[in-house]
């Protein structure tokens, strides 16, 4: 069976957020194991290395105190008393890129 793009990437999506190996997960889904293996080495459905962080979470004075995390070349700046949600908007939007 042949599936689109858009198809191949849903299924790679579906499985990174299953948790379950790539070989049990095609098994589950009616997939051929050979072909989904091969699926998760195009780099289908990847998300992106650049993450957009809207600028009402990091709308900050930079004459106030922060924290800086620092993953290679990406530097994120989060003011030193920030509201709980906005630490919480941050740090989902970190655990969905790395």
């Amino acid at each position: 069976m042949h599936y689109s793009k858009e198809e191949k990437t849903k299924w790679l999506d579906n499985w990174r957020q299953s948790g379950k190996s790539a070989w049990a997960y095609a098994k589950e889904n009616g997939l051929s194991p050979q072909t989904f293996l091969k699926w998760t080495k195009t780099g289908l459905g990847k998300k992106s290395e650049l993450v957009e962080i809207p600028k009402s979470i990091m709308a900050v004075s930079r004459l106030e105190p922060e924290i800086v995390i620092e993953k290679g070349d990406v530097k994120i700046h989060i003011p030193f008393e920030p509201v709980r949600c906005e630490v919480r908007d941050v740090m989902e939007l970190l655990r969905q890129t790395l």
